[in-house]
């Protein structure tokens, strides 16, 4: 098992969608820890830490996200060290 931490912003129409709520739902099924805020680009970033191949399936539903968003594009950058200040969990952030 390889552990990784990796960077997501994720473009489109992904806020007032419930974007936030459930890729914290889906990072959290997939045993990840980090967090998920907006941003006042309108964009929605996130930061993912634990199993490289979870971590790369939370990237691939980050394409779909939830029913009513409209995905334009997922940007990622792989992190050094944990990324998320030792926390452990996945929560919801404030408004960045």
């Amino acid at each position: 098992m390889t552990h990784q931490c990796c960077r997501f912003t994720v473009s489109g129409r992904v806020q007032g969608v419930f974007f936030r709520v459930s890729a914290r739902d889906k990072a959290r099924q997939l045993g990840l820890n980090g967090w998920v805020r907006n941003l006042s680009t309108g964009h929605v970033e996130l930061v993912a830490c634990g199993d490289q191949q979870n971590v790369e399936k939370l990237k691939q539903w980050l394409w779909q996200g939830p029913k009513f968003a409209k995905v334009e594009d997922v940007k990622s950058e792989i992190l050094s060290g944990t990324g998320i200040d030792g926390s452990q969990g996945f929560e919801v952030r404030r408004d960045g």
